[in-house]
């Protein structure tokens, strides 16, 4: 399998050596800026392309490490040229962009796969599994917490609400999409938050309630707001007959991806404990097999929507001041 990668930021660095690990064939990357491909082709022994278009011709599957708003684009052109996606999340801007992409992909008869790393941490993944087993009984009151510190890439696309989607749609649907996988569908949405208003200063919080068909609820906590350096996640999951908890204080929670050797922080945050495999790694090999010998997706393209629609219902009540009904969710 002919892998090629499509950046050279933090999550291209990220998904690198999970290709490796998996026994692909890492063949090129491309990226805006050629010297930063250089470096990460050079590191795994790889090469650089012009251009988007040639390296389409020389894959089986490409990993889109971009800015969101370029993820239907490329997209969209890779389906036509019937190779295999892996995009990073979240999946679209929009819903409307979302489906697209999906109904592209399933329309050239090639797999989707959007990289909802949080899946694939081993805590998360036992919590999820001791929830299905019944091991907490049905479930009342989740609450989940992401906060970073302000990510920074080329041109400031983070910070860029038209490019990111903005802390909602880059950060927080990592925890939409979980709580959705341990409770189904989300009926209502209720958000606030706040920003700063000094000039220059960086600081964006937000508060995320759920309310899902079945009765459950979520509170959802996340920000762009903690000192350069500092990324804190956790957890707490309640049961009528017990409840799990963890947090990330007492471990490893940056995972070391530097421009170099130098002290400064990476520019993006990325959550890790001190495990056997990286689950950046994990979630890598998972797209690979999956892809390679015909099985299951463990995140369709239909849930990575689901998380794009969530995250947009939050950002309309943010606008109104009211709760939004999920569309569906009645």
């Amino acid at each position: 399998m002919r892998i090629g990668i499509v950046g050279a930021g933090s999550m291209a660095r990220a998904h690198a050596p999970g290709w490796i690990a998996a026994g692909a064939e890492l063949v090129g990357i491309v990226a805006k800026h050629r010297s930063s491909a250089a470096v990460l082709a050079e590191q795994f022994g790889t090469r650089v392309f012009d251009s988007y278009k040639d390296l389409l011709t020389a894959v089986d599957v490409i990993d889109l490490c971009v800015p969101t708003d370029l993820h239907k684009t490329m997209t969209m052109q890779a389906a036509a040229a019937r190779k295999h996606v892996i995009c990073e999340k979240p999946l679209a801007l929009t819903i409307k962009d979302g489906q697209a992409m999906i109904d592209a992909c399933k329309e050239a008869g090639v797999r989707l796969f959007i990289a909802m790393v949080l899946r694939f941490f081993p805590q998360y993944q036992a919590a999820q599994k001791a929830v299905v087993a019944g091991q907490i009984g049905d479930l009342g009151v989740l609450r989940l917490k992401r906060v970073s510190y302000q990510p920074s890439g080329d041109d400031a696309w983070f910070a860029n609400e038209a490019r990111s989607g903005g802390l909602l749609l880059d950060l927080m649907v990592h925890d939409f999409d979980y709580a959705s996988w341990l409770a189904g569908k989300v009926e209502r949405v209720f958000a606030k938050s706040v920003r700063s208003k000094k000039p220059n200063a960086q600081g964006d919080y937000a508060l995320v309630t759920l309310r899902f068909k079945n009765g459950c609820m979520a509170l959802i906590e996340g920000g762009w707001a903690y000192p350069l350096g500092v990324f804190r996640t956790a957890f707490d999951i309640a049961g009528r007959k017990g409840l799990i908890e963890w947090n990330s204080d007492s471990t490893e929670t940056i995972h070391p991806f530097l421009e170099s050797t130098s002290p400064e922080v990476a520019r993006v945050g990325l959550p890790l404990t001190v495990l056997s495999e990286d689950p950046y790694t994990s979630e890598i090999k998972h797209a690979f097999d999956a892809i390679k010998n015909n099985k299951p997706f463990a995140v369709t393209p239909q849930d990575a929507l689901e998380a794009v629609r969530i995250a947009l219902a939050a950002r309309d009540s943010l606008k109104t001041g009211k709760p939004v009904y999920v569309e569906g969710g009645d």
